[in-house]
């Protein structure tokens, strides 16, 4: 009875045409006189109505209610956009605190001290660079100002007379030794063309053995005299590129290697000689507060270059030592393969020519290794 009272109650204030839609609702006359909203009453019935609209929809299988159950779905609310309330139901907005202003206040704050990270590390590594500019500026001005006074005779210089005399000899020396290894060079190219030109001709000869069988034997002769010297031209030709690398090891690598040294060691003799006439300029001049300060500064500086040159001084020394006992030990070597094989090969004593190689360890490349393969060039 209660449940028809209900339904009837329910259609009367909620009428259903023939697709299920409900109508539009009479007009609450609570709030044209002013009643309230939420009024307890009012708002059961309100809930009561709408269970009753809920199982009619379920029972005639209403498409409003599905519809309206997708809309509901795609337009839910924005976790991003989710507020925060405070003061319970009905409060007023000044305490909601929109949760994407929080997010974004800490992406703010995040961002920023990144930004001010960022920032800092700059800053070092422009203030780094520029001292570092600036210290090069000043010793390059010191060292050209050094340099200049010494061009005009103005300026002294710091000498170690024996220690200057094997520098010369090891550039003259160097000269020298570059002389050899461009004739003996040379002499390996017209060598190798001369071996590849009696390559060629013993073929001709033993070829027109061949076709010549009047001359057979004089051309079979010829053409085994060829392949003989071409064979031991190319054992010439192994020990004098053994020797070519031997001396050009000892130019291009030892040699240089010392002389870079010497080069860095006179780089820092002009550095301490310009930081010594510096100081001594400085000595010279009066002695206030300021002048002592700077005269400070630049007796440290001059005992950090003058440790520098005595340093290098002192590998020099070392380097030019090694160099003198290493170059001897290879030059010996060197020298006695080259003159066993020329002697050999010339005095056509093929046994000692193939002894002189075994001797010094020389292997030699198989005919035909001087052309590279076809996956070399590619």
């Amino acid at each position: 009875m209660t449940d028809s009272i209900m339904s009837k109650a329910a259609t009367m204030e909620i009428p259903i045409n023939s697709n299920g839609d409900t109508g539009p609702l009479p007009e609450d006359d609570s709030l044209e006189q002013g009643g309230n909203w939420f009024d307890g009453t009012c708002l059961e019935d309100r809930r009561l109505a709408a269970q009753i609209q809920w199982s009619l929809d379920e029972k005639v299988g209403n498409p409003r209610l599905t519809r309206d159950l997708q809309q509901v779905m795609v337009s839910g609310p924005n976790l991003n956009e989710t507020s925060i309330v405070s003061g319970g139901y009905g409060g007023t907005a000044e305490g909601i605190i929109p949760t994407s202003s929080i997010k974004g206040a800490n992406m703010h704050h995040s961002s920023s001290s990144q930004s001010l990270t960022a920032e800092e590390v700059s800053r070092g590594v422009a203030v780094e660079k520029f001292d570092i500019m600036k210290k090069w500026s000043i010793n390059t001005y010191k060292c050209t100002k050094q340099m200049i006074s010494e061009r005009f005779g103005r300026g002294s210089r710091t000498v170690d007379l024996e220690l200057e005399a094997q520098i010369e000899v090891l550039r003259d020396t160097k000269l020298k030794y570059e002389n050899i290894l461009r004739l003996a060079r040379a002499l390996t190219n017209h060598f190798y063309n001369m071996v590849q030109t009696q390559h060629a001709l013993g073929d001709t000869f033993a070829d027109l053995s061949q076709k010549s069988p009047e001359l057979q034997d004089e051309f079979g002769y010829n053409a085994e005299t060829q392949k003989l010297l071409c064979k031991n031209g190319e054992t010439l030709l192994g020990a004098i590129n053994f020797f070519v690398s031997g001396i050009n090891t000892l130019v291009n690598k030892t040699m240089e290697d010392t002389l870079m040294t010497i080069k860095m060691y006179e780089n820092a003799r002009l550095e301490f000689d310009a930081y010594r006439a510096d100081l001594e300029e400085l000595n010279m001049g009066p002695r206030d507060a300021a002048t002592l300060a700077r005269i400070d500064t630049a007796q440290q500086q001059y005992q950090i270059h003058k440790d520098k040159y005595e340093r290098l001084r002192s590998d020099v020394t070392i380097k030019l030592k090694f160099l003198d006992e290493n170059k001897v030990k290879v030059m010996h070597k060197q020298l006695l393969l080259f003159h066993n094989a020329i002697s050999a090969y010339f005095a056509g004593n093929q046994q000692q020519l193939e002894q002189t190689l075994k001797q010094f360890n020389v292997q030699l490349r198989p005919p035909g290794s001087d052309k590279p393969s076809w996956l070399e060039e590619q």
